[in-house]
């Protein structure tokens, strides 16, 4: 099998390379065009800001390109972010992948922003999730998040509830951290290569 992670300014493409080596993938770190298209599977991970890393996304072509992906694509974090129609982090247009707008956490004398840690997953219909029990643990790290929506593939509370997972045709994305969630992150990352 032929995996993709997309080459772009995100900070967490290591710990991804990682958790792919304990599955035993074979992966190669790209923005070649060609070579992402031809890929089997396609990784986009993030972790940063969303307008420098959309305005990186754009000089590079990933913006164009990754909308149209038809093999199975998984965004993570940022990622998934990105992969929406628009994000309240310094008014920025995204992709549109995933009809829905980021919105940031509202501030609560209860809850710090941002979310960080573990939480659990509840209401999974995606078959990322496949073999997932309800309530299990992963770890997030955000400000923004995505509401509870159409596309919206796995749920999680924090202040709000909002969308864990989104899912829609061929492209998945996890709120998480896929690659540092313990054995359920492994698993969703098994279940994606085996979509």
């Amino acid at each position: 099998m032929n995996i993709v992670i997309i080459k772009y300014n995100a900070g967490n493409v290591q710990s991804v390379m990682y958790a792919l080596d304990r599955l035993g993938a074979n992966y190669e770190l790209t923005d070649d065009e060609a070579t992402i298209r031809a890929a089997d599977k396609v990784i986009f991970p993030g972790v940063g800001e969303a307008s420098t890393t959309m305005a990186y996304l754009r000089t590079c072509g990933l913006d164009r390109i990754i909308p149209t992906l038809t093999q199975p694509v998984l965004g993570t974090c940022v990622g998934m972010q990105l992969m929406c129609r628009y994000s309240h982090e310094n008014d920025t247009t995204c992709m549109g992948i995933f009809d829905t707008d980021v919105l940031r956490f509202p501030e609560t004398p209860l809850f710090k922003v941002p979310h960080t840690g573990w939480n659990n997953l509840f209401e999974a219909t995606s078959p990322l999730t496949e073999g997932i029990k309800d309530g299990a643990f992963v770890y997030f790290n955000h400000s923004y998040y995505a509401p509870i929506g159409p596309d919206t593939a796995a749920k999680a509370d924090y202040i709000v509830p909002f969308s864990a997972v989104l899912q829609r045709n061929n492209f998945y994305a996890a709120q998480f951290h896929t690659e540092i969630s313990g054995d359920v992150g492994h698993q969703i990352l098994k279940n994606f290569l085996e979509i």
